[in-house]
């Protein structure tokens, strides 16, 4: 599956953005979906995921509360809302797709356990 990245911008702190990752190619149904990040010299860090089912969502403490995970298996989207935003927030914002390994396969926060990725959309916040 390819991913496609977009949505990114440059936002005042405390302002809104909408990511979208589209994919072509493989069964979106079947791959959990997440949301990493990586800011200038740091690793690459979890966000949000959500299981293949779209029934389940994770979110790391940074972002519980103030971004929301969604997906449309009709158009093959993930969607990540990024509400009241800080400057801490600025990064480097990639999707990711991991193909269910059974039914059981849920939720994946570690940037190992996925199979693919898009090019990464940049996120900068103003304070």
């Amino acid at each position: 599956v390819q991913l496609q990245a977009s949505g990114g911008g440059l936002v005042q702190a405390e302002g809104s953005l909408r990511l979208s990752c589209t994919a072509s190619g493989g069964t979106f149904s079947t791959y959990i979906m997440g949301w990493f990040r990586q800011a200038p010299g740091a690793e690459r860090e979890f966000v949000a995921a959500i299981s293949w089912r779209g029934d389940a969502t994770a979110y790391a403490v940074s972002a519980r509360g103030r971004f929301t995970i969604s997906r449309d298996d009709r158009k093959k989207t993930l969607n990540l809302r990024l509400n009241r935003l800080k400057a801490e927030d600025t990064a480097v914002y990639y999707c990711a797709a991991r193909y269910r390994r059974d039914a059981y396969d849920f939720l994946k926060r570690r940037v190992e356990e996925y199979d693919y990725w898009g090019q990464g959309t940049q996120v900068t916040v103003s304070s």
